[in-house]
């Protein structure tokens, strides 16, 4: 701080931590703060009040629609009038009015209605209670058997019921803690997996079961299966972000290792300029083009279908690796770049003189290369698996729906195919969480320090 004062001024150096404050307050803080008030908020679907403003709007649905089977169809002295050849009309056949709905109609006279079957004070609550239960009200259903005027009558009561209710339930949630963790125990609330008996045997039979009911994610109760579908796609998404992360690393290791201090300056250059090219373009166009790669009627089907090497078209659009693969390419840099910029300031020398010494190429890597490295490697992995735990467009394009969703797309699907954003926001707030947990052991069991990324220039 001292050093920073003395070279750029007081005035400076406050507006310079003005900036980095307003920056970190305007795009970290606040709309972290404003995802974690609507994880705690509960839904309005959540709501007591949300039941019985429903009810209530069942019952006055039904009432009006059976209003109108109760008005008396308008008939003729002379029967029902059919149209004649001569365009004149004439009397039916059987000189009958057709019979209109009344008070006095039989059960069954009019046709079903959502609206009625729903209207019952008979209603469960988001806690699992019943509204009449545990408000008191009269159990009051509008039952087909009555007649029309009685189902108006009865509809119209419960709709009354409903809004009073609704008042009481409103003052209530009015005047109680707004907060709740709701939202996030969704995340582990097990659902329903119905499974036919000849399906059941083989699901049992794969790896992935036996991995999800080794870590909880499955398991039977009652003689059904049931499943946290919410935290096995989290755990899906982040175990396919550290493959997709490894591979990066695998794949760019020996590229920045070739460029930083196996190749002279010159062809470097050549080197990097092959790497940069590519993201000229922009990355939606880039993830769209592998798509004419791997269709079925692609590139790669096209040349192996030509070439009598395979019968049918390989399906890579369900295939997870092909992801991997993608978000490899699509994320390269940021795994080549930082292992690049580290090995560049290592010392060439102290290679020659491991070599002189008798040292292996492994044991150069293992011994001076690698831990020279590491912070660039713990950066370039961090960045990576950040991105790919994150990815949306590359699983979404790629897979076309034929793969298990990320985690990603599930959130998506909160906030904008459900409309229930305040789970989605605390699907996404927890998800921050856990990859920012991980990121923490990453940088634990590779022993680096925030100083140490000041090398990664």
């Amino acid at each position: 701080m001292t050093s920073l004062l003395r070279g750029y001024g007081r005035g400076l150096v406050l507006a310079f931590f003005a900036l980095v404050l307003i920056w970190g307050l305007m795009l970290i803080i606040l709309p972290q703060l404003t995802m974690l008030e609507s994880a705690l908020t509960p839904p309005r679907q959540a709501l007591g009040s949300s039941v019985a403003l429903e009810l209530r709007r069942d019952a006055q649905t039904c009432a009006s629609v059976l209003d109108r089977y109760k008005a008396p169809a308008p008939a003729s002295s002379g029967g029902l009038a059919i149209p004649s050849p001569s365009m004149m009309a004439v009397p039916s056949p059987s000189g009958m009015a057709t019979p209109s709905i009344s008070g006095g109609s039989p059960a069954g006279a009019r046709p079903y209605i959502l609206q009625c079957d729903r209207a019952t004070t008979h209603r469960q609550l988001p806690d699992g209670t019943w509204i009449d239960e545990t408000q008191g009200l009269p159990v009051l259903s509008v039952r087909e058997s009555d007649t029309i005027p009685q189902q108006i009558e009865t509809a119209q009561q419960i709709a009354t019921l409903a809004q009073g209710l609704f008042d009481r339930l409103k003052q209530q949630e009015a005047t109680a803690f707004p907060y709740s963790a709701g939202n996030f125990a969704t995340l582990l609330a097990p659902r329903l997996i119905p499974l036919p008996p000849d399906q059941r045997a083989a699901i049992e039979a794969t790896l992935s079961n036996r991995l999800y009911r080794l870590l909880g994610l499955r398991f039977d109760q009652g003689g059904e299966t049931y499943e946290r579908l919410g935290l096995t796609t989290l755990v899906r998404t982040l175990t396919f972000a550290v493959m997709a992360t490894a591979l990066a690393l695998a794949m760019c290791y020996p590229i920045a290792y070739k460029v930083a201090l196996a190749t002279p300056p010159e062809r470097a250059v050549w080197l990097f300029l092959g790497l940069v090219i590519p993201y000229a373009i922009v990355e939606l166009m880039r993830i769209y083009a592998w798509t004419t790669i791997i269709d079925n009627q692609g590139l790669i089907n096209g040349l192996l279908l030509q070439a009598g090497l395979i019968a049918e078209p390989i399906q890579f659009k369900r295939m997870a690796g092909t992801i991997f693969l993608v978000i490899v390419y699509t994320y390269v840099l940021f795994m080549v770049f930082p292992i690049f910029n580290v090995m560049s300031t290592l010392d060439r020398n102290q290679i020659e003189a491991a070599r002189d010494l008798g040292a292996g190429p492994f044991r150069v890597h293992r011994r001076i290369i690698i831990p020279h490295a590491k912070p660039g490697i713990a950066v370039g992995c961090i960045a990576t698996f950040m991105l790919a735990a994150g990815a949306f467009s590359v699983p979404r394009i790629i897979s076309r729906g034929l793969q298990a969703e990320w985690f990603s797309q599930t959130i998506y699907n909160k906030f904008f195919e459900s409309e229930n954003s305040n789970v989605g926001a605390a699907y996404s707030f927890a998800y921050t969480l856990v990859c920012f947990a991980l990121v923490a052991l990453f940088m634990w069991i590779m022993r680096t320090r925030l100083k140490d990324f000041a090398r990664v220039q």
